[in-house]
Order: C-alpha cells, then structure tokens, then sequence
C-alpha cells in the first residue's frame, strides 16, 4: 500500500513557489489509481515524490509500512528497485538494442548472464516484443518503444509502476493497446500501478479510482464511476465534458432557457445514473405514475469497466402541480439530477 501524508513540495529561494500543498492519498495493492490533473497542476512532482525522484519539502511517503522520507541514500536506491517508472517519452538508449535496453536495470545489479536472458526473453514475450529483441529504437514506432519502457521497468520484479503520461505521445489505437497491456500486467502480476495523465479517456478505460489535482491540492477523489457520473471540482467537470457531450441540444438553447418556472414552460432535468438503477425504466415510471408527457432530448449509455454509467436530458410537461410532484418522486430515486432551467411548452 501506497500512503502519501499531507505531501508538500517547495521550490525556490525567496521566491517560494509551492508545487504541492498538503497532498494526503491512499494506494491500495494491486488497484489501478489515476491521478489527473491539467498542466502544471503538480501530477508530475506528485509521481516523482512517491519513489523519491523528488524529495517533499514535508509530509511521508509509505510505501508498504517503510516512510521512504526517513531514508538515507542507499536506503533509497534499494527501495526503488520495487518501485519501476515509465515515461511520455519513453528514455530509451538509443545506442541499445531493445533486448539491451531492458537488460541494463539487470547488469546494474549484477544479475547473471543467464539470470539476465531468462528474465527479458519473459518480458519480451509479457509485452509482445520477441521478434523485435534485436532492433534499436530508432527501428521502433512509438508504441513499441513503450512497450519496451514497460518491459525495462518490469525488469527488477517491482511491486510498483508509476506511469508519468505513458500515452501522452501515442495515438488513439496505440494508446489503446498500452493501456490494454497495463490492464493484463496489473491482473497477471497483481502489480499496483499509479497513472498520471490529463486524458479523461485513459482514466476513464483502465483506472479503478483517480485524484484530481488542481494548482498543487487534491480536489477530489474516489471510484473512477462516481468520480465520472458526479463531478464536483471545475477541473473534474472540464474533464468529463471533454468525453461525454452534457451539454443541451442547440435547439432548446434557441428556444430561451428561463431559471423561473411559469405554467406556459416545461420543467429541463439532466439525470444521471450508474450501476443497476440504468436498467430501470425510469422515464416510463414517471409517464404512468403522474401521467404526466416526457420529451428525451438527450440520452448516453456508457461503461467505466463493467459498470455501467449514463446521462438524460428530459422535460417535464403538464400542469405546474403535476411537474412538481414528478420532480419531487425523481429526487427520492437513487440518481443524481438537477434542473437546468424551464422551457415553452411547444419546443
């Protein structure tokens, strides 16, 4: 287990600038964490503090019951042997093969010829590479080469992998396959990993929960699904809409959107909804129980995992009684909603 109390990183002279201020966090074994943030929020201090890269200015980095802020150098280096990093540019030796290049975490502890070759022909195997183990990195595309930034961070059997936007200079289907490969390591290996990224879509496909960080603070944090389906921070919510459109059809918006109810205008609800409850015919309810008219004007149906998560767009139509008292049974039901606003009647 990962525990970060009440991180602080401080850089400068007198003209302190502070990268981090009190971040506190909990990594469990084995899970998927994303921390997300935009740049120059602190995520990439944040991951360089947790194997030490970066020295905290104060607070406690605990990895597996050992603060790694009480240890002396050569403590360090033995305690970053079980923690593997990867990067967005992927820090290859160009003048190294690819077998080479994971290797050399091996030869830097001595390991043994054969000790070495039976390692990184698993690894190459684990990550799909045996057929390229002679060529060099200028021979690779992207993707290759970070799969073998992966493999060389597996090298030394860590029980940690830190990712500092490991897909960042990858496109889409490359991202794809990596994050494809991080998800088979983690369940193979039980390999806790820690993913720092500004792409919701990689938070949203592979992690188990995520931090958002915003100008060296922790905004919020939780399960990826609730997280997703109830943003609460301004950073969380940029996100979200960058990978699900929320916002209202461009026709009701020309129709004028009144923050005041008048019996001539229909009452605007966005709900949202996860797990279970998306299986629930909600909409047909309210129709029968208040027989009150419907419009769904937007609706989306998606996954985080293999928990479903969605979001609709609806008016509530009828006499003012009738759409107050279909509000009111809506905000008894185990979703989230609000209203956004009332619209004529004839949209």
């Amino acid at each position: 287990m990962i525990d970060l109390k009440d991180i602080t990183k401080n850089y400068g002279g007198k003209t302190k600038v502070q990268a981090l201020n009190g971040i506190s966090l909990t990594i469990h074994d084995g899970e998927i964490f994303g921390i997300i943030g935009k740049s120059g929020a602190g995520k990439s201090t944040l991951i360089r503090c947790i194997n030490m890269l970066e020295k905290p200015t104060s607070g406690s980095v605990i990895i597996d019951g050992d603060d790694l802020t009480k240890m002396n150098e050569h403590q360090l280096r033995q305690e970053r042997k079980h923690i593997g990093m990867i990067f967005q540019h992927f820090n290859l030796l160009s003048s190294r093969t690819v077998y080479d290049n994971i290797a050399f975490p091996l030869e830097l502890i001595g390991a043994s010829k054969e000790e070495i070759r039976s390692k990184v022909e698993s690894l190459l195997e684990l990550v799909g590479l045996t057929d390229r183990q002679y060529n060099y990195p200028a021979q690779l595309s992207g993707g290759q080469k970070q799969r073998v930034g992966i493999a060389r961070a597996l090298a030394s059997d860590p029980n940690v992998l830190l990712c500092d936007e490991a897909t960042s200079a990858l496109d889409p289907q490359t991202t794809k396959s990596i994050l494809d490969l991080l998800k088979d390591i983690n369940k193979r290996l039980n390999l806790t990993i820690v993913i720092i990224t500004h792409e919701m879509a990689v938070i949203k496909t592979i992690c188990n929960r995520v931090a958002v960080i915003e100008g060296g603070i922790i905004k919020e944090s939780g399960r990826v699904v609730d997280v997703f389906t109830n943003p609460q921070s301004k950073t969380m919510k940029e996100f979200v809409h960058s990978v699900i459109n929320m916002e209202l059809p461009e026709g009701i918006v020309k129709l004028g959107v009144s923050d005041q109810p008048t019996p001539d205008r229909c009452t605007l609800v966005r709900l949202r909804f996860k797990g279970c409850i998306t299986k629930d015919p909600i909409v047909s309810t309210l129709i029968r129980k208040f027989d009150a008219d419907i419009s769904i004007l937007y609706g989306n149906i998606d996954y985080i995992q293999d928990e479903p998560f969605g979001y609709l767009i609806i008016t509530l139509m009828g006499d003012m009684e009738t759409q107050t008292r279909a509000l009111a049974y809506i905000k008894e039901l185990p979703i989230g909603s609000e209203v956004l606003g009332y619209v004529p009647r004839n949209h």
